[in-house]
């Protein structure tokens, strides 16, 4: 099995590990082990703005067609002053 040393580690960063392995358990090695096994399991990001994805995700039930309200003038802001 392989070893990895890091050095620099900022001391808040290392107590909020210490506290973190403490909840679930385990020893702080076991704990950076878990948090990189999760960490390198998810996908990466698609690259998707999130109207392209919900886009994406509608068509095949033929889209929706939304009646947007015309816009009236702006209204002036209120005096706040005596």
């Amino acid at each position: 099995m392989a070893s990895l040393t890091i050095r620099g580690l900022d001391e808040h960063l290392k107590a909020k590990l210490r506290v973190q392995a403490a909840a679930h358990g385990r020893p702080m090695e076991a704990e950076v082990r878990e948090i990189l096994r999760t960490g390198l399991q998810l996908e990466p990001a698609s690259g998707r703005t999130f109207a392209e994805s919900l886009r994406r995700h509608i068509a095949p039930l033929g889209g929706v067609e939304l009646v947007l309200p015309t816009r009236g003038p702006v209204r002036r802001a209120p005096k706040l002053a005596k």
